[in-house]
């Protein structure tokens, strides 16, 4: 039990570490783009937060129903 603990740890610890790469590739590229296109940067984040709002209401929608929980956890 306690390896797989310490495997479940190790996980998390490399997704971090993934995810913090690709932010600093992602933030390295729009940097570099906005001095090439001034202003790209803003329009990325806008891009990015359009898309969010758009994902984020088709999860809600075609989030199954599970009435064994609280409302407010739906």
């Amino acid at each position: 039990m306690d390896h797989l603990v310490q495997r479940i740890d190790s996980l998390q610890r490399e997704d971090e570490t993934l995810y913090n790469i690709l932010a600093v590739d992602v933030w390295a590229l729009a940097k570099t783009m906005d001095e090439f296109q001034p202003g790209f940067w803003s329009e990325f984040m806008k891009n990015r937060e359009r898309a969010l709002r758009r994902f984020m209401s088709e999860v809600v929608k075609t989030k199954p129903k599970d009435l064994h929980r609280p409302p407010f956890l739906r």
